[in-house]
C-alpha cells in the first residue's frame, strides 16, 4: 500500500490468485457473484469484488470521508465505504486473498440486511448525483 496511491487494498476473492473455500455452497457463489456484478452495474466501482470485507485503509482516507457520514450497516456498509473512498478521488486496488468458511457462527443475511444491501446502491448513486 506505501509503494501504490491506492487509498484501499481489497482483499480480492475474485482476482487472478484468489479463491472461495470448496465448502462455499452454490447459492452462496451465485449470490455473492451477482451482488458484485449488480453494484457494479449501478455504480462503477471498478472492482471485482466489492462486497469483500478484507481491506486495508489508508488513514488519510478515512478522515476525508468522515466515517460519521457512513449511514449503511450490514453488508451494504462495504459497498459504501469502497465508493466513498472513490468518490473522494482515491483508488481502490485488488490483491488476490482465499476466503475461508467461517469455522463458527451463523450468518447475518437476514432479509433485512438482503433489503437494503440491494436498496444502497441506488441511494449512493442519488446521493452522488446530488453532490455533482
Amino acid at each position: 500500500m506505501l509503494s501504490t496511491d491506492a487509498g484501499v487494498v481489497i482483499g480480492s476473492r475474485y482476482v487472478a490468485g484468489g479463491s472461495l473455500a470448496e465448502e462455499w455452497k452454490l447459492h452462496r457463489r451465485l449470490l455473492s457473484g451477482w451482488a458484485n456484478f449488480y453494484v457494479n452495474a449501478i455504480l462503477g466501482l471498478g472492482v471485482r469484488d466489492a462486497t469483500a470485507g478484507y481491506k486495508m485503509w489508508r488513514r488519510e482516507v478515512l478522515e476525508k470521508i468522515g466515517l460519521d457520514n457512513v449511514s449503511s450497516s450490514g453488508y451494504s456498509f462495504q459497498v459504501e465505504m469502497n465508493y466513498l473512498c472513490r468518490n473522494a478521488g482515491y483508488k481502490l486496488i485488488e490483491i488476490p486473498i482465499h476466503f475461508e468458511e467461517r469455522l463458527s457462527g451463523t450468518s447475518k443475511m437476514s432479509m433485512r440486511v438482503k433489503l437494503e444491501s440491494a436498496r444502497m446502491p441506488f441511494v449512493l448513486r442519488a446521493r452522488g448525483r446530488r453532490k455533482g
